[in-house]
């Protein structure tokens, strides 16, 4: 049943929005026209989760979402038409943020009962920036359109990582009560006890990213001004890591010193074919 009605459905919609002026132009039953228009702007999706739901449907799996997934991870991905065939492609995401995590640890030489406690503190920030432009030509004036073009992308993150205590070092107390970081508890927390020495920062090295990259796809308008559509590409891509630095304290003997180290950059060169991670764009067009 559940698939003769969505059948029924589908056929609905079709021939519902098939309708043309005498112009030629598609317009649906009501009037609206089905292809994206001159000062039209758009929205892509990943439409992979959307088919998935309804093709469980179909085999009696239970438990099925539905989400708005990302046509790129954690970018906007959009286009404004400048005339029926032609469009600017753009995507950007501008991220930036910091958190913070709190750990209470005894304070050394505490003689209450119970004892006193501090609080150790990392704290994390970073940004992570992607700028993307491109063009895009349409061919077809049909439900089904091919189009191509070209675009350019660069992407530019970083990440730091910085520690307090609230125990210090001192002549008295060489090896402090410190959080360990990486041993969390399972109530709660983080480990803790005697370190020699410790973390103060940790910082990535920047990296920077850019790719070019020519596309060629084809786009189903299965409704008015929503559409179906899957490319594929072949372009240059390069990424580059710059060198990163660890920072730490300890006790010297006679006070406290920093030392700080070097962490390997990396890098990255390609030149090859691509098909956007195999998503099929669900777009709106308004």
């Amino acid at each position: 049943m559940k698939r003769i009605l969505f059948t029924t459905a589908l056929v609905s919609a079709f021939l519902f929005s098939s309708a043309q002026d005498g112009n030629g132009t598609m317009m649906s039953k009501k009037g609206t026209p089905i292809l994206p228009e001159a000062g039209n702007w758009s929205i892509g999706w990943d439409a992979v989760p959307v088919l998935q739901y309804f093709g469980n449907s179909f085999n009696g799996n239970t438990g099925n979402t539905v989400s708005a997934v990302w046509q790129v991870p954690m970018v906007i991905v959009g286009k404004y038409f400048t005339d029926a065939n032609s469009a600017y492609r753009g995507m950007v995401r501008l991220g930036f943020g910091s958190s913070t995590i709190k750990n209470i640890v005894t304070q050394d030489g505490s003689t209450s009962t119970p004892p006193a406690t501090v609080e150790d503190e990392w704290k994390e920030s970073g940004n992570d920036i992607t700028l993307g432009f491109g063009i895009q030509k349409y061919r077809g004036s049909h439900r089904v359109r091919g189009y191509y073009g070209a675009e350019l992308m660069i992407n530019l993150s970083s990440d730091k990582h910085t520690y307090s205590y609230g125990n210090a070092f001192s002549t008295t107390n060489t090896a402090p009560t410190t959080t360990d970081w990486t041993t969390p508890l399972t109530n709660g927390g983080y480990a803790s006890g005697p370190q020699g020495s410790r973390a103060t920062e940790e910082k990535a090295g920047s990296t920077f990213g850019f790719g070019v990259r020519g596309f060629i796809g084809v786009e189903y308008f299965f409704a008015p001004k929503l559409s179906l559509g899957a490319e594929y590409g072949w372009g240059i891509g390069m990424s580059s890591t710059g060198d990163g630095e660890n920072t730490g304290e300890y006790w010297n003997g006679t006070g406290v010193a920093t030392a700080t180290s070097k962490v390997g950059g990396a890098s990255s060169f390609g030149l090859d074919t691509d098909n956007m991670g195999g998503a099929i764009v669900l777009s709106a067009y308004f």
